[in-house]
């Protein structure tokens, strides 16, 4: 399982269900020509939501940095554009995408999970290339809260974004979650 063998990089016990799959991709414009990447896809249940709604004129890539996971997800969607790397390397990504900013990012990484530093790199990367206006949409857990690094990240997001809100728990979810809209 690879929750147990690396808890730091993979962030739940059981995939995302399809409730959070809909409702995190409910904050989000998939139109045409919106620019669109994902942080951190896992097994691909948001990925597959964001495929099932993308407008033909929209452009949309994935970032994942667990190799297992990314070779998984390429077999199942040969032709998502899945970049097996950090998200702390989303300007080169976009640079090779042909995306100067991206209008939204939908992000399944474990923020409860990291150490400060790694908080800060990661939204200090989005904010470069996430357009005024620009959406970062994530999750938590409940019991994220409790933990030191999911505090210090609920107090960073205001330093980066000038509007967050916290959706409704999603109770059919393995722990139960609740979805965070940011905007920059």
């Amino acid at each position: 399982m690879q929750f147990i063998a690396n808890p730091t990089m993979i962030g739940a016990v059981a995939p995302s269900s399809a409730r959070l799959a809909r409702a995190m991709v409910d904050a989000i414009d998939t139109g045409p020509g919106q620019r669109i990447a994902e942080y951190g896809p896992g097994t691909g249940v948001f990925t597959d939501e964001i495929l099932r709604r993308l407008d033909p004129k929209a452009r949309f890539f994935a970032v994942e940095r667990n190799t297992a996971l990314a070779d998984v997800l390429k077999a199942r969607l040969p032709d998502l554009h899945l970049h097996a790397a950090s998200v702390e390397e989303i300007e080169r990504i976009c640079r090779e995408e042909g995306v100067e900013q991206l209008d939204s990012i939908i992000s399944g990484l474990p923020w409860a999970s990291f150490p400060e530093s790694l908080q800060r790199r990661i939204l200090d990367a989005t904010i470069r290339v996430l357009r005024p206006g620009g959406t970062l949409v994530t999750f938590g857990y409940h019991v994220g809260l409790f933990t030191p690094a999911g505090r210090r990240f609920k107090k960073l997001l205001p330093e980066y974004f000038s509007t967050i809100t916290r959706g409704r728990y999603i109770w059919r979810n393995t722990p139960p979650a609740f979805v965070l809209r940011c905007t920059r």
